[in-house]
């Protein structure tokens, strides 16, 4: 028994160890097949073109989600850009087209580019953006790093090709930051850096589903994620309520004239501040460490 406590004390150095380097070490950008419809293309080609939005759409793809809720996902992305409203959106901006790009995410190192910087201009760029969404199965992974999916979205607007009147984060997610540094000081970079993080709290599978749920994830969202100019969120209760609240919030971020006061209040929540504990993810993940070391020994 001793040879085995020192066996689970040797194995939680190195997980400390693993977890220092976790909060310093950056995202690296992985990117997924697609190269077949010309996906792989590029934006350096271009220079700086002249856009309403560019919006980085990033999707959690941890293990709280089943395949089937990660396909929910996927076909409400696809479904929102061929709805008429979300091309309306698009087409009626300024300068009627934006830049796109779609990114799953789930523990400290696990974010990969699903489909890269695309330029949506028309309802056949919009139809082949949806496309794309398409034609790969989504991928599954460990933990929850909210600060490292907004890590790693803030770089792709660096020479990306384009010029866009704003930069927004799109970010969904079931569950709190458990993984990497504080989600407060990720999501103040990013405002620092003229990025607006929006945000779609999944409050799908019930306050107690998992390990790593929280009954108030909406307030999560409200006051440790979201954040900059106009930020704002929907919450969404059911998988059913999924495909509207994406269409509904790509026409927020995508119009012109990003009018939020034209939506329903009562659902669109904005950014307020108030006493939420933006560690209650880190806290329950070393409350379960804690556990399973007891049980040990």
């Amino acid at each position: 028994m001793r040879h085995g406590i020192r066996s689970f004390a040797a194995l939680s150095i190195a997980f400390a160890a693993a977890a220092t380097i976790d909060m310093v070490r950056p995202a690296v950008a992985q990117q997924r097949g697609l190269g077949d419809l010309g996906a792989t293309q590029a934006p350096a080609t271009r220079s700086g073109i002249k856009v309403d939005v560019e919006l980085v759409l990033a999707v959690d793809v941890s293990w709280s989600m089943d395949r089937g809720e990660q396909e929910i996902q996927r076909a409400g992305y696809a479904a929102a850009f061929r709805s008429e409203d979300v091309q309306k959106a698009i087409m009626n901006g300024g300068h009627g087209r934006v830049a796109v790009s779609y990114i799953e995410w789930a523990g400290s190192f696990s974010q990969s580019v699903v489909v890269p910087w695309t330029l949506i201009d028309s309802r056949e760029t919009a139809d082949g953006f949806a496309y794309r969404l398409q034609t790969e199965e989504p991928e599954r992974e460990r933990r929850t790093s909210v600060a490292a999916a907004i890590d790693f979205a803030v770089p792709l607007f660096d020479r990306n090709g384009f010029d866009g009147l704003r930069r927004v984060i799109d970010i969904s997610g079931d569950g709190p930051n458990n993984q990497g540094r504080p989600v407060v000081e990720a999501r103040d970079n990013a405002v620092r850096r003229g990025v607006t993080i929006n945000g779609l709290p999944l409050m799908t599978s019930g306050s107690y589903a998992s390990w790593g749920s929280i009954p108030d994830l909406d307030r999560y969202y409200e006051n440790c994620v979201i954040g900059g100019p106009g930020a704002f969120m929907i919450p969404v209760n059911d998988w059913s309520q999924f495909p509207e609240a994406v269409r509904r919030k790509l026409v927020m971020e995508l119009a012109g004239d990003w009018d939020v006061e034209a939506e329903d209040e009562a659902q669109v929540m904005r950014t307020q501040g108030s006493g939420v504990d933006c560690m209650v993810g880190e806290r329950m993940w070393q409350d379960r460490q804690q556990r399973w070391m007891d049980g040990y020994q």
